[in-house]
């Protein structure tokens, strides 16, 4: 724990301009990221007396170990630069805003020759237009299933569009009018992407001049006496006024706009956004945000804009209903620099975007309902959760007092190994920083080691690699002691601190060792893993294993385990490090396994190349129907002869003998983790 007196910058050598500042720990990892008017103001108060501090901003201070920071012209750059600093470095104690839960949206597969509608979650990918978040993913349903009949898109997987056009026929929605059926040729790309840009653009707000558009036709039908049409016509008429009314009007001035409400207390704080477009609610998400420093309603705003809408403009498609920054932006409370965030986000719309507090009227009632939907959130948060940050607490405390550590284990790495009948022998490695997953640090081991060679080998050749390359790029970069970092007038570092690349200023991959090792296993497998950190000269890291068989915590040359209670948090802690290890190894084994076997069944056939294998996977999709093929159906592939196809169809045919002789023993997945 550093005393922020030893790198407070001299007096006189922070400007008083706008600018952007960064904490860095004794290892050189950004720890926090903020932006100031006034640089020298705002540094200030960070150097004051530690117990007038915020709690969250006294361990901030005395976890860093330097600072420094970059002079820019206006606080709009000061604003897009902190923007910029926060999505790169990911910073611990930047507020964090989290989904209260996995919210879906309808997309469109625009990327594709022929587009898709679906229900997608998870992060946004590129090519891909998204229209909501809704609540519940039945809403999307419920709302396709109305469109449908007008818009007869194209729903279903890439797996069953392609069978259904080799075999010639569609799906039920083919039949029943709800798709065009691209698939078998009724409609060509270009019809079809034509339905598709009518559906987004009635989902974007457009519904009313879609429906004058219909009853233009359905009178010109009437009268051309055309009445089958004119009927059809009616009918869809009617069910696209359906699915508008499901959403209810809110604002009678068919205004677009995100109203976003709070609900805080000390700790924690949760949001709700409510996405209003032409005047109806069509769509709300919530977060919840730890509270790092002594921060205001504005303050919480002002990180939300940021955090929240440059995500959105950064990314292609990835804005909420189809936009990335609306109109109108509905706070509680004006940030601090409220000019600076609404020109900022102008610029992310490309036209004016008007930031206000509603005071009186429908938009005043609705703030007033998003902010009910926010105090429900956060108190269903609390419930769910038990208190986020005092669990994590009292885990890494328990964990300490167990193992006899001098400090809490802050980063942990647990390590799993993986395999089939000790084949495709991999392992995993994932780290817990704070007491949460930090995935963008997970890594994964091919083991090199002899066909054989057993989990605790395998165990001491991955904690061998992994730690080798800390020791060597520790070597490269030498021990740099940030004790006395001098901070120049241009705010940059005297040295650059060990674990920092000086070329691209990002950690290096292995550069930072954790304060515990976990290995899923016994006293075997915790011995080999302390026989690898001997072998390296390491033994300030702490190590431990989890036995499965009666969660026993075992420690280096002690014969007998150290035994949690069932109800301990500690203990529920080091079981999700060790089940995340065990998940991530498995999905590694799975693919490579799926590729070894696929392989492996086409491997020796005369005639059959590489390029040839990939064409026959491709023009069949699964070497499960490859294998029910006949000679004539593979010869049908290009640059495939009878003999090769022959060939072919003889080596599948002899595959389900060999599979069934390797049933004969077990088939699961095994993973390294014994109980000794």
């Amino acid at each position: 724990m550093a005393d922020p007196a030893s790198y407070r910058p001299t007096p006189g050598s922070i400007p008083d301009q706008p600018g952007v500042y960064r904490f860095r720990d004794e290892r050189g990892r950004v720890i926090y990221v903020g932006k100031a008017r006034n640089l020298r103001s705002r540094l200030s108060s960070y150097f004051q007396d530690i117990s007038n501090l915020h709690q969250r901003t006294q361990t901030m201070v005395t976890s860093a170990a330097s600072v420094e920071w970059t002079v820019v012209s206006t606080e709009v750059e000061a604003l897009q630069l902190e923007y910029n600093w926060i999505k790169e470095f990911d910073p611990r104690f930047n507020v964090r805003y989290r989904d209260d839960k996995s919210y879906p949206s309808l997309a469109v597969t625009l990327h594709e020759e022929f587009p898709r509608l679906q229900v997608m979650r998870g992060p946004k990918k590129k090519g891909v237009r998204y229209f909501g978040p809704y609540a519940h993913a039945w809403a999307i349903r419920e709302t396709l299933d109305l469109l449908l009949r007008v818009f007869p898109a194209r729903t279903c997987s890439a797996g069953v569009f392609k069978r259904a056009g080799q075999v010639g026929r569609p799906c039920l929605l083919g039949y029943i009018g709800k798709c065009s059926a691209p698939c078998v040729g009724r409609v060509d790309a270009e019809q079809h992407r034509q339905i598709v840009e009518d559906f987004c653009d009635f989902m974007a707000g457009q519904t009313s001049t879609y429906l004058r558009r219909l009853e233009k036709d359905m009178q010109v039908a009437a009268a051309n006496q055309e009445y089958e049409r004119a009927a059809r016509l009616r009918d869809d008429m009617k069910a696209l006024e359906r699915a508008v009314e499901k959403q209810s009007v809110v604002l009678g001035d068919g205004t677009d706009a995100d109203v976003v409400a709070f609900a805080e207390d000390p700790l924690e704080a949760a949001v709700q956004v409510f996405y209003v477009r032409g005047g109806r609610v069509k769509g709300q998400r919530g977060w919840v945000v730890d509270k790092v420093e002594d921060l205001s309603t504005g303050d919480l705003v002002e990180h939300f804009l940021q955090q929240v809408y440059g995500s959105a403009a950064a990314e292609p498609g990835a804005g909420t209903w189809g936009e990335p920054v609306p109109r109108e932006v509905l706070v509680p409370a004006l940030p601090p620099d409220s000019d600076a965030v609404q020109t900022w986000l102008s610029g992310l719309r490309g036209s004016a975007v008007s930031l206000r507090v509603p005071q009186r009227g429908d938009k005043r009632s609705l703030m007033e309902t998003v902010a009910r939907n926010a105090a429900h959130g956060l108190a269903l948060h609390k419930t769910r959760r038990g208190s986020d940050l005092t669990a994590r607490s009292l885990a890494l405390q328990e964990i300490q007092d167990a193992l006899g550590l001098e400090e809490a284990p802050l980063r942990i790495e647990c390590y799993d190994v993986s395999h089939l009948q000790e084949s495709d022998v991999v392992a995993s490695m994932v780290v817990f920083e704070d007491g949460l997953p930090r995935k963008s640090e997970y890594r994964r081991f091919v083991i090199r080691g002899q066909a054989g060679q057993g989990d605790v080998a395998s165990i001491h050749e991955v904690i061998s690699r992994r730690f080798r390359r800390f020791v060597e790029e520790r070597a490269q970069t030498g021990e740099v002691q940030v004790e006395e970092v001098e901070v120049a007038a241009t705010g940059q570092p005297a040295d650059v601190p060990t674990g920092i690349d000086p070329e691209t200023g990002r950690p290096r991959r292995f550069a930072y060792p954790p304060n515990l090792v976990v290995v899923d296993g016994g006293a075997p497998q915790v011995a080999a893993a302390q026989r690898a950190l001997d072998a390296l000269g390491i033994d300030d890291v702490a190590l431990c294993g989890l036995a499965k068989r009666l969660e026993e915590v075992w420690l280096p040359g002690d014969p007998h385990p150290v035994v949690l209670p069932r109800t301990s948090e500690g203990l529920y802690l080091l079981q999700r490090v060790r089940d995340e290890a065990h998940r991530f190894a498995i999905a590694l084994h799975r693919t490579r396994r799926s590729k070894s076997m696929t392989a492996s069944a086409l491997d020796g056939v005369p005639g059959l190349g590489e390029s040839r294998r990939k064409a026959l996977l491709r023009h069949f999709g699964s070497l499960k129907r490859l294998s029910a093929a006949s000679v004539e159906e593979v010869m049908a592939v290009p640059g495939v002869g009878r003999h090769t196809a022959e060939s072919v169809v003889a080596a599948l045919a002899a595959r389900p003998m060999q599979q069934a002789a390797v049933n004969t023993a077990t088939g699961e997945i095994l993973d390294g983790g014994g109980d000794g």
